[in-house]
């Protein structure tokens, strides 16, 4: 699990970068931090390495906080947009 939490935080990474498919990306980013999640938890009481698994959960958490940012950023400048016609 903790594999397949790396491999989506990459993909959800590099898809939150793009602006117009970042909605794309958060359900795969919300689904690999829980995997990741689940996964350093079944580590840890293993006594086995930790480090994918905490690879996979920092990628996902930044692939929210980016789509989360673009959609501000974007929400933004609806706003203002809609406000500066007159």
């Amino acid at each position: 699990m903790d594999i397949v939490s790396l491999v989506i935080g990459v993909v959800a990474a590099i898809l939150g970068f793009i602006p117009c498919c970042s909605w794309l990306a958060l359900a795969p980013a919300v689904v690999g931090l829980v995997l990741g999640i689940v996964s350093f938890g079944k580590k840890r009481e293993a006594d086995a390495p930790t480090g994918v698994a905490l690879a996979g959960m920092i990628l996902n958490g930044i692939a929210i906080l980016l789509i989360a940012g673009y959609t501000l950023v974007f929400a933004a400048g609806d706003l203002t947009s809609g406000l500066m016609q007159f």
